[in-house]
């Protein structure tokens, strides 16, 4: 398992990866499903700034309150919405570019990992130490289905 450091650095650097692989992608590129069924890489970005503001809400409320319960959502339904289809993928990477930001001065405050909340879609307890987990490993899998997506592409 990577370290903490290294988990937080994934954490720090998906924005910039995410702005350099899609910089120079064209709407149909953007929204054109090469490897379907997975998503295509606009879906895939606002997918990410979705979950990644659930996740950073997710880590507030568990550094904040006494063992809460988070909102699960349905990551398909919320893909297959019109803003999650749109080709103007740079309100999503502003977002995740903000939202990882503010993250990861949070991350690196964190003194307790331990403490904990519940997540009934998946009827566990998570630690925060998992919650970063959870997310970087998120952030790599996204990034990763990016780039079969832009290897299929060529």
């Amino acid at each position: 398992m990577a370290t903490t450091a290294e988990r937080i650095a994934i954490i720090r650097d998906l924005p910039t990866q995410l702005e350099q692989l899609t910089a120079r992608l064209t709407s149909k590129q953007l929204t054109t499903a090469y490897n379907a069924p997975e998503w295509t890489v606009a879906q895939n970005i606002h997918h990410l700034a979705d979950g990644h503001m659930q996740g950073f809400t997710r880590i507030k409320l568990t550094m904040t309150e006494d063992h809460p319960t988070i909102k699960p959502y349905d990551q398909e339904k919320w893909a297959n919405l019109p803003d999650a289809n749109n080709h103007d993928v740079a309100t999503s990477l502003s977002i995740l570019q903000g939202i990882h930001q503010r993250c990861v001065i949070l991350l690196e405050s964190i003194t307790d990992w331990s403490r904990t909340c519940y997540n009934p879609k998946s009827d566990k307890v998570l630690t925060l130490d998992d919650l970063l987990t959870i997310y970087a490993n998120h952030s790599t899998a996204h990034l990763q289905q990016i780039r079969d997506v832009l290897a299929k592409m060529n």
